[in-house]
């Protein structure tokens, strides 16, 4: 009952948060002489779905807490221990992630970027505020299987959060709303958007695809581009790709309990996919090339397959060997080195 009372509360918080304006506010600015929290929005993008305001000290805050074990039940699982900037903060090589006292999770870590763009969020889209978003991480029994409550008492027991709580709250006290605003300031400026397709769309620096690159391209616009619609390379659906006959995972039926969404998952963006291997969302397939035969030769027909996966009465994406390569090629060309780079979301 207590839970449910929090997250009504939370709920209520938040919707009357998210009708303040995006705005970039005077503090903030420099976190160096040359770097800022957010430059700009990409030029390439549309405007972002969620409207929140950001400043320099609920970052700073929001970043220690991302790299925090001690919020932990165990005091040594932080959020970053499953989202890692080397891979586009996701846990790269891992079908699920561990968490306290060594417990497995139940579903691949998805990536951390352009939550922005997002209306929901988790592989079933059970969470649809982005600051509600990191309670699933902080609570469930296989990842840091704590409590907000206990959260907020093993942050008060820190005296160097008193100063950080205060830059950017105006007061010292930690308080669950606090840590889920400061979590989604520092999260929310996880904008990928510089990859190699970024600037050839940009027409930026003489940036061009090569042969192989642009044939994959243009397959890709014909053959993907239905789910993964661009700039963001997701359309924000939800759905059942023939992964098996009968879903070991019922997915979005956990919200809707009626049959019709069993299976049916998040279509994930393709940024950043060639460093956030393993995928699906059980993280069955350990390379793009098995992701590929998969739509080309082996979607199953479940009974709630997505129709896009049905050409002509037939199931599957017709998809040649030499087809694959060039998808793949260009696939390669949404990694955003810059983005995993970025020194303001690593800690060190």
């Amino acid at each position: 009952m207590r839970t449910q009372s929090v997250l009504k509360t939370l709920l209520l918080i938040s919707s009357v948060y998210l009708l303040c304006a995006f705005r970039l506010s005077s503090d903030f600015v420099n976190i160096n002489p040359d770097d800022t929290i957010i430059n700009k929005l990409p030029s390439n993008f549309p405007p972002p779905n969620v409207k929140i305001t950001i400043t320099k000290g609920g970052f700073d805050l929001g970043k220690e807490l991302f790299f925090e074990p001690r919020l932990s039940i165990t005091r040594q699982v932080a959020c970053s221990n499953c989202h890692r900037a080397s891979a586009a903060f996701a846990d790269l090589n891992n079908k699920v992630s561990t968490g306290v006292s060594d417990r497995k999770g139940k579903r691949n870590t998805l990536p951390l970027f352009n939550l922005l763009w997002q209306t929901s969020y988790m592989w079933d889209g059970r969470v649809n505020d982005i600051k509600l978003s990191p309670i699933n991480a902080l609570t469930n029994h296989d990842e840091m299987g704590t409590s907000l409550e206990e959260a907020v008492r093993n942050l008060k027991s820190l005296p160097e959060y008193a100063q950080l709580f205060k830059d950017a709250f105006g007061e010292t006290e930690a308080t669950e709303g606090r840590i889920l605003d400061a979590l989604m300031q520092f999260t929310a400026t996880m904008i990928s958007a510089n990859s190699k397709y970024d600037k050839v769309m940009r027409n930026e620096e003489n940036t061009v695809f090569n042969e192989n690159e642009q044939a994959g391209y243009l397959l890709f616009q014909q053959k993907c581009s239905s789910c993964h619609k661009e700039p963001l390379f997701t359309d924000g659906t939800f759905r059942n790709n023939g992964l098996e006959l009968e879903s070991n995972d019922i997915g979005r039926d956990t919200l809707t309990h009626d049959g019709t969404q069993t299976g049916r998952f998040r279509v994930p963006s393709l940024r950043n996919i060639e460093i956030t291997a393993p995928y699906m969302h059980d993280g069955r397939f350990a390379t793009l090339k098995e992701v590929l035969k998969h739509y080309s030769t082996r979607i199953q027909n479940h009974k709630n397959l997505d129709k896009t996966f049905i050409e002509n009465g037939t199931r599957g994406i017709t998809l040649t060997a030499m087809d694959q390569t060039k998808i793949i090629a260009f696939l390669k060309t949404l990694t955003d080195i810059e983005f995993i780079n970025d020194k303001r979301f690593n800690k060190h």
